[in-house]
């Protein structure tokens, strides 16, 4: 079955996948999915046939979703890159660096891309440039130039814009940037992300002074420095300290900001480079948009998710299960698919391609996970859930790692691959020894192989199912999106698994007694199902944790320290404030959005 489902799945086609061009006109979905089908079997050098048809099988009736930069753009002969993710290269700290860089993302986003940015490397406000003489803005000033930037992208009909801010939590100018976007519309274009170390959260726990620092080579001056990995410098470097704050007290307007603004979110930057499978020959300080994909200095990453709705038998019944056969099979296709889009696509910059063909990261995750759990009967949160995806995620992740050291053995290794130093990374340590002795034994084909995205427009696309690992947002709803002139437009919508239990049971209102959304949900019920799927994947999980306005600061600090406590990579929260603005609303209450859905910044 391959018809529209609904008339928001027909409008997300029609304006952002469908193919119409002189030479082509797609008539229905099925023409889309032939289309990256044929496309991506191509690079094969054998049975290329073969592997269309598995592929076209695989995205039939929306069992796999291929990320927007996929099926908008395989097989239409447009140079644009099927990337959804990328993060881009230091910013080096010149008028000349910082342009060339400005350049780069222009590029980059012109093509499709949405990129992360760090910051790090330009020197603080009111510092002195050696070579010119001149008193530094600070990175917070340029920042409005990529602001500007992808506000004129976005008004020559291209895709909408992502930009992903980060600063390290040491940099003189954090505080800053941490306040950055609580003046109403500026730097909109952009989620902020602050890196956090743990010396950092060690020091905020033991209520210790904090130094901020910059590189001495950069700022000169005289007085104490300390010992830094520093963004853009390749071994660790000497740091001036600038001055000193309370670690507690940078902690708490991180907190305090984020509570008011939603807004900087935390990447735990230690824990995303030690996890890191090619910690051996890189340094993360950046994630994309949506924080699922961190990545070195022009790295990239695509993205592909499969919906679990479609792996579940009998819903609704007491005999309900997931079909993990079928989904174990879609597993194995889906990688080789993600894996030949490295070979298909288009890159904007040449740095891009070294690092893509070089590490052949991919990003396969699920979507419509809560949608699956009320199918299986399952309330969200609950134990017997959180048990049920963390299982369903360590089949998806080991028959994952499978198939990728299976392609190896027909194609070769990622060329960055060195075997002794990559098996000794935390993550694949923690993987069965049967799946490391054959990544000894025969290499692997891909560094990375699993992430969960928010997957907002694709899931639209499949009749809106739940988006990637979120609970469900509501039973029925408005949605705004965006037409192929920038206009927005209003849906009413249902559930997808909601609706479905009420075509079972002829019932025109009400829910199963597992239903429960968002916002019914404790922060706790976020942070134990985010931290069940977390260890079985090795980049990282896209996850907003809502939180009522009435949640008290004290409480909402908590939702971090747990964050940090259950192993997370990071931590995104949400809680209404009048700065963000709407993109759904609830047709009974009105309800705010994740900042990083915003209407000018669709995650795919």
């Amino acid at each position: 079955m391959d018809e529209i489902p609904s008339a928001i799945s027909h409008h997300v086609w029609q304006t952002k996948y469908r193919l119409v061009d002189r030479v082509a006109s797609e008539d229905a979905i099925a023409d889309s999915w032939r289309r990256v089908a044929r496309a991506l079997a191509a690079v094969e050098s054998r049975r290329a046939a073969v592997w269309e048809e598995r592929f076209f099988g695989l995205l039939q009736n929306f069992k796999f979703l291929p990320g927007g930069r996929i099926l908008a753009g395989a097989g239409t002969r447009r140079g644009v890159t099927l990337f959804n993710c990328f993060v881009m290269g230091p910013i080096d700290d010149s008028i000349a660096g910082i342009f060339r860089a400005l350049q780069e993302g222009a590029v980059t986003m012109q093509q499709g891309g949405g990129i992360g940015v760090d910051f790090s490397t330009l020197r603080p406000r009111g510092t002195q440039a050696k070579a010119a003489g001149g008193i530094a803005s600070g990175p917070v000033s340029f920042m409005q130039l990529w602001d500007a930037m992808c506000g004129t992208i976005l008004s020559t009909g291209a895709r909408r814009g992502a930009m992903m801010a980060t600063l390290r939590c040491d940099h003189p100018d954090i505080e800053e940037f941490v306040t950055a976007k609580q003046q109403a519309g500026r730097l909109r274009r952009f989620n902020l992300s602050v890196q956090v170390t743990d010396t950092f959260m060690a020091a905020v726990r033991s209520d210790a002074d904090w130094p901020l620092v910059f590189p001495a080579a950069a700022v000169g001056g005289t007085g104490a420095t300390v010992v830094r990995d520093w963004p853009g410098v390749d071994a660790p470097t000497p740091c001036r300290v600038v001055r000193r704050i309370g670690a507690r007290q940078l902690w708490d307007s991180i907190l305090r900001a984020t509570y008011q603004y939603a807004e900087p979110g935390v990447l735990f930057i230690d824990r995303i480079n030690q996890l890191n499978n090619t910690h051996y020959r890189e340094r993360i300080s950046a994630t994309n948009p949506c924080g699922e994909i961190p990545l070195p200095p022009y790295g990239a990453c695509d993205l592909g998710s499969l919906n679990l709705t479609r792996f579940v038998r009998a819903p609704f019944k007491r005999e309900a299960l997931i079909d993990h056969q079928a989904l174990a099979e879609a597993v194995r296709i889906a990688v080789r698919l993600l894996d030949n889009v490295i070979d298909a696509s288009h890159f904007p910059l040449p740095q891009q391609a070294e690092q893509a063909r070089g590490s052949r990261r991919i990003g396969l995750g699920i979507t419509g996970l809560a949608d699956a759990l009320l199918m299986l009967g399952l309330r969200y949160g609950s134990e017997p859930s959180l048990t049920l995806a963390a299982d369903t995620m360590r089949l998806i992740c080991h028959t994952a790692y499978r198939s990728s050291v299976e392609l190896a053995q027909e194609k070769g290794s990622f060329p960055f691959f060195i075997r002794d130093k990559h098996l000794q990374g935390p993550f694949i340590r923690s993987l069965p020894g049967e799946i490391r002795q054959a990544i000894a034994a025969h290499g692997i084909r891909n560094s990375h192989l699993l992430a969960i995205a928010p997957t907002g427009t694709v899931s639209l696309l499949a009749g809106n199912v739940s988006s990637g690992v979120e609970p469900i947002f509501a039973a029925s709803y408005n949605r705004k999106i965006l037409d192929e002139d920038g206009n927005p437009q209003q849906f009413a919508l249902t559930d997808y698994a909601l609706a479905l239990w009420r075509a079972a049971t002829g019932k025109a209102t009400g829910a199963p007694d597992e239903f429960v959304t968002t916002t019914e949900l404790a922060a706790e019920a976020h942070l134990d199902m985010q931290a069940a799927m977390q260890p079985f994947v090795d980049n990282a999980i896209s996850k907003t944790i809502n939180v009522p306005e009435r949640c008290s600061f004290e409480d909402f600090k908590r939702i971090y320290d747990l964050a940090y406590d259950r192993g997370l990579k990071g931590c995104t929260t949400f809680r209404p404030n009048p700065v963000t603005g709407m993109v759904l609303s609830q047709a009974v209450a009105a309800m705010d959005a994740p900042h990083c859905c915003a209407l000018e910044r669709e995650a795919d």
